[in-house]
Formats: C-alpha cells, sequence, structure tokens
C-alpha cells in the first residue's frame, strides 16, 4: 500500500495525497457572473434551489462559489473543461451493444 504522504505524480505537476480529501467539492448549475480585477480573472457559480411555496415551486439561485484565478490558470481550466467535454461526447458516440438474449 503506498504511503499517503508520498506524493503522486500526474505530468509535470506533483499533487499531494494528503490534500485531495480536503477539498472541497462545488457543484453549480452555471456562471451567474464574471469579469476581471487587477489581472485576475473573476468568476462567480451559482446553483439552482427549488423552494416549495405552497403548491408551487420557487427558483432561487444561490451563489456556490467564487472562482478566482490567473489568466494561465484560466487557460488551464478552459483546456480541461473541453478535454473532459470531448471525453463525455466519445462515450456517447458509442454504439449501444445490444443484450443478447439467455436461451435455456
Amino acid at each position: 500500500m503506498a504511503d499517503p504522504e508520498t506524493p503522486t505524480s500526474q505530468g509535470p505537476v506533483i499533487i499531494s495525497n494528503s490534500s485531495s480529501e480536503r477539498a472541497p467539492i462545488i457543484y453549480f448549475d452555471g456562471a451567474s457572473c464574471f469579469g476581471h480585477h487587477n489581472g485576475a480573472i473573476q468568476i462567480e457559480l451559482a446553483a439552482n434551489l427549488l423552494m416549495p411555496v405552497g403548491a408551487a415551486v420557487r427558483v432561487d439561485v444561490v451563489q456556490t462559489a467564487h472562482l478566482r484565478c490567473s489568466p494561465a490558470a484560466a487557460l488551464a481550466l478552459r483546456e480541461a473543461l473541453d478535454k473532459a467535454l470531448a471525453m463525455l461526447k466519445l462515450g456517447q458516440q458509442q454504439p449501444d451493444e445490444a443484450i443478447p438474449a439467455v436461451k435455456n
């Protein structure tokens, strides 16, 4: 079993094993707004909340994260998102395999 304090290598960047379980999981339905300030990219991530109001439902939008990064980090994030979307598209294009009929 690997030592949890031994860093793992993924390409040229070494990521510590001890940090991965502490990182938050951020879910969002969209980016509510974006901009830049003093050279830093700013993106606000938001999620929809469904709130019951009598027999109806109201949708509230709440901020889930305030993303701040350098332009280089924003380009790396965009590249990662593009690659993940390409992987998803490839997975969806695979033909559905027919389930063979079982004969007894």
